[in-house]
């Protein structure tokens, strides 16, 4: 009990610096695979390091960390869940003893018991967004995150530049407004904004596919 007490003690001390628990492979060893435990651990494997150039983990990190932050700053946050992080720069083996070979990889060690086939998020078929996480964590855990993302302006401000630029235009052209009734110009418009929408990018962005698919004939990604 007094291990235990300890354990949640220290991994509590460590959630109030950071939302996300960074560990070697010391750390992981005592914190999440070695009991007692009475709480869930959520392990995001990856490979951050420049030298790595892994772009996917970058990305999966941002995600990881608005939903690390949901769930610290949330009023249900309590010591039954963690999240933390084993890069393979400082937890190499880890990485060996768990036979992983590929990053960024998702798996949640229960309290109780080996994690599951269940345990290890399918990030090639479902994505890595914050909300698909949180998902996948309340089946394992019961426990319901909801994703809070800090406010982006990008857009805003991308809006307020084009309606001064275009207002700028309209007034030092004030006395010569012809251009407006230009049927080319108009036509060259409507085209940029119809192969916007019919591109592959947009369709991307509507239905949010995963990064990379298995192919169903051999199983390569």
């Amino acid at each position: 009990q007094n291990l235990l007490a300890e354990k949640v003690e220290q991994m509590m001390e460590w959630s109030s610096r950071r939302s996300v628990i960074r560990m070697n492979g010391d750390k992981f060893r005592r914190f999440v695979k070695a009991p007692p435990r009475n709480y869930s651990v959520i392990v995001m494997f990856t490979a951050l390091q420049p030298q790595r150039q892994c772009s996917v983990c970058r990305q999966a990190n941002e995600e990881y960390q608005v939903l690390a932050n949901s769930w610290r700053y949330s009023s249900a946050f309590s010591n039954k869940l963690f999240f933390t992080i084993v890069d393979y720069d400082e937890g190499a083996d880890v990485f060996q003893q768990l036979n992983m070979n590929s990053a960024p990889t998702f798996m949640h060690f229960p309290p109780k018991g080996k994690p599951k086939r269940a345990d290890t998020f399918d990030l090639q078929r479902i994505g890595f967004a914050a909300e698909q996480l949180a998902k996948w964590i309340a089946d394992r855990t019961d426990v319901h995150i909801r994703v809070f993302r800090p406010p982006n302006y990008s857009g805003t401000i991308a809006l307020a530049l084009l309606v001064s630029l275009v207002g700028g235009l309209l007034y030092l052209r004030r006395n010569n407004l012809e251009f407006i009734y230009n049927k080319t110009g108009w036509a060259m418009a409507a085209l940029c904004v119809v192969f916007a929408m019919t591109s592959g990018q947009m369709w991307n962005h509507i239905r949010g596919p995963p990064y990379a698919h298995k192919n169903p004939q051999n199983g390569q990604v």
